[in-house]
């Protein structure tokens, strides 16, 4: 980096800095957080930070994580990019789609510095460890202050002490893998009644149309004295729900100095006092053992929902995406799942058009949507997303085939959702109610613990809640409910 006339002042900072983490960042919030107040001092007013979160939940716990370090530095939350001083887009690039979503946002963004060139704008998460972003936001996105990726968001408070001594510069720290976890850092909750907890991060598994293990790196575990520590914590602090989360939770522990399988850990959480719901997302079909059902049919505060991805019903295709496991033992497990726990909900992902699927191969996951009859279903069209294998494969399946295969599964997925959706009528059970329902002042919205939405009159005060509702009527995708005597 360049650095300009605040060289002397920038070198002394991080020449002080200790080398040990967390304290490491710790001591960069507070350098950070003396530039910003006299930033604050020299405005009159306190500055404004917007985080903004693409993609999945791994990035909205991270995002928890970066809001809580920028507040620590000293900035207020704003929903509105327009009266930020400071934006960061936590991006996502599972999808070709998302990268582009970034890139007409950032026209915008550019609008905005041009108004108000004090605007600090940051860029993090996956997209940004593909190095072709890098070299775009380079050429054509000089605006940006900071780019960094999934690896070293720790590093945020480090990283915007660069950015506040030398704010004319593009700060870029980009690292391709890491072994590094660090634990500790500030978080600023989006709920205060629920959570999610890493429990590990990267992935292993290689699925053919899949970038996330080139994004987010190789699996590395928490350790579990870790996660229950922070659980303990949650829970004290008033947190019901607890999430559990990984790129692969099933592999959880398997690069422990002590390994540990999920289950172990997952039967650990359950005994943590004051924690009343516990979800986990996601698991690999080929790496859910018996002990993990086990587990989850034994203990009532694990909900009994589980996101399945099947990608596919064709054993061919799945071959070819590398997702070990056949479609025959994808139904085998879900028997296994079903026989300990009927009244499971169970939800997937579906992938549409994968190179060379025929209409044979798409025959066979409508067979399986039938078989299974999901609660709801995540339904893709194939993305070719650029350093994966599939990207390179022969026979990618016409557009209009894949628009008619998507349209046709959609349709079925849907009408069975209803119909699975529709078994609970007229029983009463347990919502965590989460807001006030935002059509209608009069009813709160909350969740039954196999994820089911459900609307019923109320006020604020029952947010953060776990109450009683009768489940009077199905409209397919949500209950309209009544409150029931506890």
């Amino acid at each position: 980096m360049e650095k300009g006339k605040d060289e002397p002042e920038f070198d002394r900072i991080f020449q002080n800095a200790p080398a040990k983490e967390p304290e490491r960042q710790y001591y960069f919030i507070e350098q950070a957080k003396k530039i910003v107040a006299k930033q604050n001092k020299a405005l009159g007013r306190r500055q404004k930070m917007c985080c903004v979160t693409f993609g999945c939940q791994m990035n909205a716990r991270d995002s928890e994580k970066l809001r809580g370090i920028l507040e620590n530095i000293g900035f207020e939350k704003t929903e509105e990019e327009e009266d930020a001083d400071f934006i960061i887009y936590n991006t996502c690039t599972v999808r070709e789609n998302a990268n582009q979503k970034v890139y007409g946002r950032l026209g915008y963004l550019h609008s905005l510095k041009k108004k108000r060139p004090s605007l600090m704008i940051a860029l993090c998460g996956c997209m940004m460890q593909e190095p072709e972003v890098v070299e775009k936001l380079k050429k054509s996105y000089r605006f940006v202050n900071l780019v960094f990726g999934t690896h070293n968001i720790y590093k945020l408070a480090e990283l915007m002490a660069q950015v506040l001594a030398n704010p004319q510069d593009m700060v870029i720290d980009i690292w391709k893998d890491t072994d590094r976890i660090v634990e500790n850092l500030p978080v600023d909750r989006k709920y205060s009644f629920k959570s999610g907890v890493n429990i590990m991060f990267g992935c292993n598994n290689f699925c053919s149309y899949c970038i996330v293990p080139y994004v987010r790196g190789r699996e590395r575990s928490r350790k579990p004295e870790e996660i229950l520590a922070e659980i303990r914590r949650l829970a004290a602090d008033g947190v019901r729900e607890i999430m559990l989360l990984g790129q692969n939770v099933n592999s959880y522990g398997k690069n422990l100095e002590h390994p540990m399988t999920f289950a172990e850990l997952l039967e650990q959480v359950s005994a943590v006092e004051g924690v009343d719901r516990i979800r986990f997302m996601t698991s690999h079909p080929k790496d859910l053992s018996d002990e993990l059902i086990r587990v989850m049919a034994s203990h009532p505060n694990i909900c009994p929902h589980l996101h399945l991805p099947v990608q596919s019903g064709s054993s061919r295709i799945l071959k070819e995406m590398n997702r070990r496991y056949t479609k025959e033992q994808y139904l085998a497990l879900v028997g296994r799942i079903r026989k300990a726990m009927p009244d499971i909900s169970l939800t997937t992902d579906i992938i549409v058009g994968f190179p060379g699927e025929t209409e044979e191969d798409f025959q066979e996951t409508l067979d399986v949507v039938e078989k299974v009859r999901y609660d709801s279903a995540f339904t893709f069209i194939y993305s070719r997303r650029t350093g994966t294998p599939a990207a390179a494969m022969e026979n990618q399946v016409p557009e209009n085939v894949v628009k008619d295969r998507f349209d046709r599964l959609l349709n079925r997925v849907q009408d069975i959702a209803r119909e699975q959706s529709a078994r609970f009528e007229g029983r009463t059970m347990d919502v965590l109610v989460e807001s006030v329902n935002e059509q209608d002042s009069s009813l709160v919205t909350g969740r039954l613990a196999n994820n089911l939405v459900v609307h019923f009159p109320g006020d604020a005060s029952l947010i953060g809640k776990i109450v009683p509702v009768h489940l009077d009527r199905c409209q397919g995708f949500y209950y309209l409910g009544s409150p029931a005597a506890s």
